[in-house]
């Protein structure tokens, strides 16, 4: 027979067992959940790697925002080669120049060209748009002429509303470039009133900026 030391001896080896169990149980639960999480991230990852997405999207992000000066006067767009109007000599305060997907625009502050809450060029309004004949003479393609306001809203005999006012606004614009030359078939006039503001409305700066008239000058499409 046994004697008590001699079978607590016995028992020793299976409560080690009943150890490395348990560690081993831990040890697996952990290996289940890298596995988990190295899924997840394999599921989360695009195409190609993340590496090349983030390029990928610089590109795009870069085809839309406004070019330099400079390279709207040598070459325009790739989009757009054959529309080369002279931008390099144009230096007008309150009109500024940038290029997106459908072309080229010359935006010109409204209080440059209207007084307030009125579609009459005046005589500095003028100016400014006879300024742009050398650029507008070098360029054979469309005109968009687009009239913005901000969303205040005005209610007179002659401008219901700011679709009224943003209509008339560059209806002045179109009459007055064909009476300078420019061809009326190469001209539209378009008022958005305030449904594409640059900034909010909410400040008066921001106000100032939306009302605005828009020249997009668009090359016409090859075929």
């Amino acid at each position: 027979m046994l004697d008590r030391d001699s079978r607590h001896a016995l028992e020793l080896p299976a409560a080690s067992v009943e150890g490395d169990e348990s560690w081993l149980t831990s040890y697996l639960d952990v290996l289940t959940l890298l596995i988990t999480l190295f899924v997840l991230l394999l599921a989360l990852t695009p195409p190609g790697g993340g590496e090349a997405f983030d390029s990928d999207r610089m590109r795009s992000a870069s085809s839309i925002t406004s070019l330099p000066l400079a390279s709207l006067a040598t070459g325009i767009h790739p989009q757009h080669s054959g529309l080369q109007p002279r931008m390099a000599d144009l230096n007008i305060p309150g009109v500024s120049v940038s290029q997106g997907q459908d072309g080229v625009t010359l935006r010109i502050d409204d209080s440059l060209l209207f007084p307030s809450g009125d579609a009459v060029l005046t005589p500095q309004g003028q100016d400014v748009l006879e300024s742009l004949f050398a650029v507008l003479d070098t360029f054979d393609g469309q005109i968009s002429v687009e009239g913005h306001t901000d969303s205040l809203p005005i209610a007179t005999s002659r401008f219901p509303s700011n679709w009224e006012l943003s209509v008339g606004r560059a209806i002045a614009v179109v009459r007055y470039l064909e009476r300078q030359g420019v061809a009326i078939s190469r001209m539209r006039a378009v008022g958005y009133a305030d449904t594409q503001p640059m900034e909010s409305n909410a400040t008066s700066e921001g106000r100032a900026a939306n009302r605005r008239v828009e020249l997009l000058l668009r090359q016409q499409a090859e075929g």
